[in-house]
């Protein structure tokens, strides 16, 4: 494996390098360059993100690109494939609130994007953060309950030019308190499709053999066991739940 650097992705909030791996251009983050997080106590935000690309193939959905632990300049850390947005697609954006587009109920979700709070920018001009109202998206927001991801920021969803939707950056994931902190809150309260489901009993399934024992690796005994607990709870209310209530419902910064 040669990996070499050649660029810096500079608005990451840690060491994040482009690399070249043997003519494949990954994303690599080195263990050596994750800033210590008081919450966030046990193992390493790399080992997390590769869990959740675990999850993500066990769910069966591609939420997550390819991504695995390997050797760099900087010392052992994540590599991750990397991918070509296309940039005219936003999955995730901020509109102004009087946008007809983005207008609540049957009439925003006509026009295909859901409205999920209101603001006021820079300029002091009201706005609203909007979300895709696709499939695809609504297997990520699936996939970040179940994962716990703390960080669902509109800039870690990657719209792809065939209109698939991957989610990236996924250090915060895991946790056994609730820190769901997420940009798609868009579908409150509605029933998951049977498809959901399916993903989310073949998760449980994948716990008691390949997936279970490959998380070992990663996550704590009680980290797996909070996993599958989450599996069960959503299961069973079978609707996406609203924020509980007792901490930050959303990201910040939200891109």
């Amino acid at each position: 494996m040669n990996l070499s650097i050649t660029a810096r992705i500079r608005e990451a909030s840690n060491a994040t390098f482009l690399a070249d791996l043997d003519g494949e251009s990954v994303v690599y983050k080195p263990v050596e360059g994750e800033r210590p997080l008081w919450d966030f106590p046990d193992g390493t935000l790399a080992g997390r993100e590769v869990a959740a690309y675990l999850v993500s193939e066990a769910f069966g959905w591609n939420v997550v690109p390819p991504t695995w632990l390997g050797d760099g300049p900087f010392g052992p850390g994540m590599l991750q494939r990397w991918q070509d947005v296309d940039p005219d697609q936003d999955a995730v954006d901020v509109v102004p609130a009087d946008d007809d587009d983005t207008a609540s109920g049957d009439e925003g979700r006509a026009d295909g994007m859901l409205p999920v709070l209101d603001a006021i920018d820079e300029r002091d001009r009201p706005v609203t953060l909007v979300h895709e109202d696709t499939e695809a998206l609504r297997r990520m927001a699936v996939f970040d309950v179940v994962v716990n991801n703390a960080d669902r920021k509109g800039g870690h969803v990657l719209a792809m030019p065939d209109g698939h939707r991957y989610g990236v950056d996924h250090g915060l994931t895991f946790h056994v308190e609730h820190k769901l902190r997420t940009v798609l809150w868009g579908w409150i309260g509605e029933p998951l499709t049977p498809d959901e489901l399916e993903g989310i009993d073949r998760v449980t399934e994948a716990l008691d053999g390949e997936l279970g024992a490959a998380l070992d690796e990663h996550l704590t005994v009680d980290e797996i066991a909070t996993l599958r607990a989450r599996c069960t709870a959503l299961r069973a209310v079978g609707i996406f739940p609203p924020p509980p209530g007792n901490g930050p419902a959303v990201p910040w910064p939200l891109f």
